[in-house]
């Protein structure tokens, strides 16, 4: 692969010879057909099962680091499609809420509910892998960013993706960058596959040596069940959406359980308002709980809140009796069955039942023994978390310099008319 700088001055070479007085920049809403999809109402009445049915493109189908939308869970009638937005493949869709802003090029012929947007007809401006590029690049999407949130809009419009001012290079320069930047993309992922198989590796090799540790105590000690280990079991609640002073300037800490990932929690990112959490099931806890997520993908991850805080109905949040067994060993403890937490999801979500999480048993030795092991575990923790600290920290470097890459590739001189 040749050096970074060596495709650099290849571009720069290209934009001296086709464009050296710079590129115009024009409104996309000048260069393509910018449209907001459309749902039929009620939607139940339109899906179906049939293999003549028309793809039915969701936002929260799609993988959000993808590129491409090659299948969908789920087909519409032919009458839904009437009442929908029909797009066909080499169209773009545009993520409109939800993480507003990322871009997807269409692999199969479909309709898009309302939560995107769609961009077609631009291929006599832009090729269309040029155009993703230019669409995640920081340029538009800080100027996305700063129109959307304001106090009058909430969500990317049409219209705002329409003002937006976007530079119109020649062909064969757009296809050199294209070319520049999906060999960094794919550099990128290899580095990236490396350092994840590292960091599983040695995920792994905590794992077996915690395995071995509590199993060496466990001949001698009693099987307690977390409810006999605990002072309080309780669960959260989410105060209702249509309540804005249920959020509006909140200072009490409101935890979700994406949030639960198997170590300490100093801070969360939400909050909610003293009349949230008495308009709802929340409630304060007090530092020191183990946190049991208990719904969805996040199930069966544990965590310890090291502040007081409230949490969601999806937490399941255990106090534990200090006279019995230290926190931090049962922590230790429910991490270590994790699989076993996660073989007993249920239903289409994957949810935990609470009653069988409070019936799960763990050996419980003295407190001398329990905090003998916790020292250790804690000394494995530190390591690993120093590796796992430092391996993303090389991940996130590495997307980093691809960004600089593909924002300095995309910035252009504006031509003067």
């Amino acid at each position: 692969m040749p050096s970074v700088g060596a495709m650099m001055s290849r571009i720069e070479e290209l934009i001296e010879r086709l464009c050296p007085d710079g590129v115009e920049y024009k409104a996309l809403g000048e260069i393509m057909t910018i449209e907001r999809g459309a749902s039929p109402r009620p939607i139940r009445n339109y899906v179906t099962e049939s293999p003549d049915g028309i793809p039915w493109i969701k936002i929260g189908d799609v993988n959000p680091d993808g590129k491409y939308i090659t299948e969908t869970k789920e087909k519409i009638t032919k009458e839904g499609k009437e009442r929908s937005r029909y797009l066909q493949s080499g169209d773009f869709v545009l993520s409109n809420s939800m993480s507003f802003g990322r871009p997807y090029i269409l692999k199969i012929d479909g309709c898009i509910h309302d939560g995107w947007l769609s961009l077609r007809e631009f291929e006599k401006t832009y090729s269309p892998q040029f155009l993703y590029h230019l669409l995640r690049s920081s340029v538009v999407q800080r100027y996305w960013l700063s129109k959307v949130n304001t106090s009058s809009v909430s969500n990317l419009n049409s219209e705002i993706v329409k003002q937006t001012p976007a530079p119109v290079p020649p062909m064969e320069v757009q296809e050199e960058i294209v070319r520049v930047l999906d060999s960094f993309a794919e550099l990128e992922a290899e580095l990236e596959a490396e350092l994840e198989a590292e960091l599983e590796a040695r995920k792994a090799q905590y794992a077996y040596y915690r395995r071995l540790l509590l199993e060496k105590h466990a001949a001698s000690a009693t099987w307690l069940s977390l409810s006999d280990v605990s002072k309080s079991i309780c669960s959260g609640g989410t105060p209702n959406k249509s309540h804005p002073e249920y959020y509006e300037n909140g200072n009490i800490p409101w935890l979700r359980t994406q949030e639960v990932v198997f170590s300490d929690i100093y801070d969360v990112s939400g909050r909610i308002t003293q009349a949230g959490l008495d308009g709802s099931s929340a409630r304060w806890i007090p530092a020191n709980c183990i946190i049991v997520a208990i719904s969805g993908a996040s199930a069966g991850r544990c965590g310890i809140n090291k502040i007081p805080l409230a949490t969601n109905q999806h937490c399941l949040n255990l106090e534990i009796d200090d006279s019995i067994a230290l926190y931090r060993y049962v922590f230790h403890c429910i991490s270590n069955q994790y699989d076993e937490l996660i073989a007993k999801k249920e239903g289409a979500r994957g949810d935990l039942n609470a009653s069988r999480i409070k019936s799960l048993t763990i050996p419980v030795p003295s407190l001398a023994a329990q905090a003998k092991i916790v020292s250790i575990l804690d000394s494995f923790d530190a390591l690993v978390g120093d590796m796992t600290q430092g391996i993303p920290a090389e991940i996130e470097a590495r997307r980093k310099q691809y960004a600089y890459y593909r924002d300095k590739l995309l910035s252009f001189k504006e031509k003067v008319a």
